[in-house]
């Protein structure tokens, strides 16, 4: 049952939340708590991230339904502990205070390459280890959701700083606060179209690698994929069109607290 393409993309949408939320919650959680509470949650995570990766070194060895399950579920595991260590505050950058008013051009752009260097050189280090596990093996999937990933990351990021008409900061970490100074809040720039028609072009390519697939792990293969690539199309319109997004995870996470110690209302 899991071979069928609406099952694989189904499971590709479940996937994306759970882990989105899961990340959510943890982080929430040690905002409420002590001083270590971030550092404490990324170092008892590791062991995930060393899951990950060995179960996508096991699964790109050969080429199964499976293995392409596996492999997909260990990279998510990979960027999730990523992830996690940046939102905790633990691996972001050297500069971590808020970007001077009246800031603009080149000045503006260092700043604030300088508030997440270490997290996107820990990303682009991550991809060359995947891209070295995958090579001349029999199962590639684990690359591509990767990759998926990093493009889209990149482009949102991109598309954040440059600007764009709604930004959800609602979800931001105490450790990460300082960062929102750097979103810029109004009409779409060139890197808009560029990331949303780069990301639906990819969706729309996996489409086609998926209904001309010969078996049934290519099918399901290609379909995870078409399924991540159009949420993370989908996941850039949302910084335009004003849909209740953050509603998907609201309800599972406790109540933010603000540095003061008291509790806002969602």
């Amino acid at each position: 049952m899991m071979a069928q393409p609406w099952i694989a993309a189904i499971f590709a949408v479940f996937a994306w939340w759970f882990f989105t939320g899961a990340i959510l919650l943890v982080v929430r959680k040690s905002d409420a708590g002590d001083a270590v509470a971030h550092g404490r949650s990324v170092f008892l995570s590791v062991p995930l991230a060393a899951l990950g990766f060995a179960g996508l070194v096991v699964s790109s060895t050969e080429m199964s339904l499976q293995n392409v399950y596996v492999s997909f579920l260990s990279v998510l595991l990979i960027w999730g502990w990523i992830e996690l260590a940046f939102l905790a505050g633990i691996i972001t950058g050297p500069e971590r205070r808020p970007c001077p008013a009246g800031l603009t051009g080149k000045d503006r752009f260092i700043r604030a390459w300088n508030t997440v260097s270490y997290h996107e050189l820990l990303l682009f280090g991550a991809l060359l280890a995947i891209l070295v596990i995958t090579t001349r093996a029999e199962n590639t999937f684990g690359f591509w959701t990767y990759l998926i990933l990093f493009t889209a990351r990149i482009s949102a990021k991109l598309n954040l700083y440059f600007g764009v008409p709604r930004i959800n900061t609602e979800f931001v970490p105490v450790p990460l606060q300082h960062i929102k100074s750097y979103f810029r809040q109004g009409p779409i720039t060139a890197a808009f179209p560029v990331g949303v028609t780069f990301l639906s072009i990819t969706a729309a390519c996996f489409a086609e690698r998926m209904i001309s697939a010969g078996t049934p792990e290519f099918s399901a293969g290609f379909a995870l994929l078409t399924a991540l690539a159009a949420l993370a199309a989908l996941e850039h319109w949302l910084m335009v069109i004003p849909l209740p997004d953050a509603k998907l995870w609201r309800w599972m996470l406790p109540a933010p607290t603000t540095s003061e110690g008291k509790t806002d209302e969602l």
